[in-house]
């Protein structure tokens, strides 16, 4: 590991430790004690001036809950400035993401659209030919090389990304995550009027489908860092939601000792 003080790996790894101990809600005490490292040297990591050894990083790693991979590869750009949006079909990802990026003068992104460009074929022609498994590997691919870009950006994810733990460990890790929340029918109303049937077409059990879907992934929509109901706010009133809780700083959690 590069030990000059202006090390980008070092960098990297102070942001990432940083942002994982603000999503666990804990503070730097908390985490020295639970990793084994003193206070000090904890804080000269999250400062990016020393250069822990990989066991150290692993018991950093242990004590979060994550790979000490995970640590290592995060991208040294605060996560705010990166914001993901999650949600189910209809949640409002792209019509929210668009003037949020518009607002934060940051590109929006869709996953979904990298992932058909990288793939060659629609969403729905992936599904078909190659099936699920294909499909979310190459979401992760194409999720790991937008991370690595290492610039601001808005981005609308796939409504099922979540229910990969590697990917959305992932996104969690280097992007604010905000989950956009709605009621079935709006969810189903939303859809339609974009003039997509597929999901309804001869289907009479479509919306207690979708339901049964919005509550099994609730609750891991619910680990995002911030939660939005777009059935009850206005464009305006999520973009000023947002907005309004945005940190200064890399990690979410501003929690120190």
């Amino acid at each position: 590991m590069d030990t000059t003080p202006d090390s980008p790996l070092l960098r990297q790894l102070a942001l990432s430790v940083r942002a994982w101990r603000g999503r666990h809600r804990l503070t730097r005490r908390e985490l020295a004690a639970a990793s084994g490292l003193s206070l000090r040297f904890l804080a000269d990591i999250e400062n990016g001036t020393c250069n822990p050894s990989l066991r150290r990083i692993e018991n950093l790693a242990r004590a979060l809950g994550i790979p000490a991979a995970t640590l290592l590869s995060t991208p040294a750009i605060p996560r705010h400035q990166r914001i993901a949006l999650l949600g189910l079909r209809g949640a409002g990802k792209t019509t929210l993401g668009r003037a949020l990026a518009r607002h934060l003068r940051r590109p929006f992104v869709e996953l979904d659209a990298r992932i058909e460009v990288a793939a060659g074929l629609s969403l729905a022609e992936i599904f078909e030919l190659h099936g699920e498994q294909y499909f979310r590997r190459t979401e992760r691919e194409v999720l790991t090389r937008f991370l690595a870009e290492e610039r601001a950006a808005v981005m609308a994810t796939g409504g099922g990304l979540v229910m990969e733990p590697e990917s959305f460990d992932m996104l969690r890790a280097a992007c604010l995550t905000v989950w956009l929340r709605a009621e079935p029918a709006d969810h189903y109303n939303r859809v339609l009027q974009q003039g997509d049937r597929r999901p309804m077409a001869d289907n009479p059990h479509a919306m207690a489908e979708l339901k049964t879907l919005l509550a099994q992934r609730a609750p891991l929509y619910r680990r995002a860092d911030l939660r939005v109901d777009t059935s009850r706010l206005t464009v305006p009133a999520a973009l000023a939601h947002i907005t309004g809780q945005l940190p200064a700083d890399g990690a979410f959690s501003s929690a120190e000792e």
